[in-house]
């Protein structure tokens, strides 16, 4: 009986601990023999205040995201440990977007994020993904820090 994890989602925020992050969830993927999802939501508020917003500067924010994981994703997909690897993007609300079409849909059965570190009056106001997801999934967290 397997008791470890067969499928992984790491959440990505683009910001320089993202590595980290995506280091330890394919080493855990590696180590499970688990397949490895790597999400990352294009946070479109400020966007949608302005009112729309061009497509293109969206796959443009895509298109770094994925450049900017690329070398790492080369990595886990050489992997004989890993048998799959998936990245999605998508544009939306953090929250909502990561819930709704990222982890209701692939139903992992761990979660890795990383610890931004807000200011308290930031975390006050916005409170943490991290926060978010261990009150709204349905499968173990990890944060890293």
């Amino acid at each position: 009986m397997h008791e470890g994890y067969s499928k992984i989602f790491v959440s990505l925020d683009g910001t320089e601990q993202q590595d980290f992050v995506l280091a330890r969830a394919i080493k855990v993927a590696a180590n499970n023999g688990a397949s490895l999802v790597i999400g990352h939501v294009i946070d479109s508020t400020a966007l949608e205040s302005a009112g729309s917003y061009p497509v293109d500067l969206v796959n443009g924010l895509e298109e770094a995201f994925r450049s900017s994981i690329a070398k790492q994703v080369e990595e886990a997909e050489a992997n004989p440990d890993i048998p799959s690897v998936e990245v999605i993007v998508r544009a939306g609300r953090i929250r909502e977007t990561l819930k709704d079409e990222m982890l209701d849909v692939v139903k992992p059965d761990l979660v890795l994020c990383g610890a931004r570190g807000l200011s308290s009056i930031k975390y006050a106001l916005l409170g943490s993904i991290s926060t978010f997801l261990l009150r709204n999934t349905d499968c173990d967290i990890l944060v890293v820090k």
